[in-house]
């Protein structure tokens, strides 16, 4: 195994690692030609230095801390109060596992941060999206977050170094599963969907995923 870098890699340098990140960036990649057709530039970085990662820690964690007491501060209020209806427990549950990700964040095993020369961020999202998509291929588990953006933009773009034209689009944790990793719960297509206009019934139903 090769020592870890002191700045960010753009390639997984553990050999178990490597396997899987290959093909992430593949999956990404597809979309930087046309993004540089529309004017737009992205890049990737992928840390998986330990030093780094114990400076982005106590980072991401102060960050969730400020979101809990600000934007999600009523929900939870209110979701606390009335822990057995469903939508209540459903912001719970999504909470905790939240709160999980921050307090082991530096021990995750990769971190891809996503950047743009597009300060919106909105047009690099297929890209992470597939590199997300890929890494699930790979059995690999991932959760997108942007709550640094929020709240210490200037520290995380001076602990990964980033040039002045380049802004983040948020971060997504990689790592296998310790747990029981089965298909997420959700609502029927057809409960959240309309068809020509806002309200009417969309016509057809899907009760459940149409993959396994």
């Amino acid at each position: 195994m090769r020592p870890a870098p002191n700045r960010i890699a753009l390639a997984m340098l553990h050999s178990r690692g490597r396997r899987w990140a290959a093909p992430l960036l593949r999956s990404a990649r597809r979309f930087l030609k046309r993004l540089r057709l529309s004017g737009v530039e992205l890049s990737l970085a992928l840390v998986d230095d330990p030093a780094i990662k114990a400076t982005l820690g106590p980072i991401y964690r102060d960050s969730f801390a400020q979101l809990l007491e600000t934007f999600y501060k009523e929900p939870l209020a209110q979701a606390r109060a009335t822990p057995d209806d469903p939508e209540s427990a459903t912001l719970l549950r999504v909470m905790k596992s939240a709160q999980y990700l921050a307090d082991h964040f530096e021990g995750y095993p990769l971190l891809l941060f996503a950047f743009s020369t597009d300060p919106s961020g909105q047009s690099v999202y297929p890209a992470v999206w597939s590199a997300m998509l890929a890494a699930r291929a790979e059995g690999v588990g991932t959760a997108l977050t942007s709550v640094m953006n929020v709240f210490h933009r200037e520290d995380l773009v001076k602990v990964l170094e980033v040039p002045e034209g380049w802004h983040n689009t948020g971060c997504v944790t990689m790592g296998y599963p310790t747990g029981r990793w089965g298909r997420a719960e959700r609502r029927p297509v057809h409960e959240v969907s309309f068809r020509n206009r806002w309200g009417d019934p969309l016509g057809f139903a899907v009760p459940t995923p149409l993959w396994p």
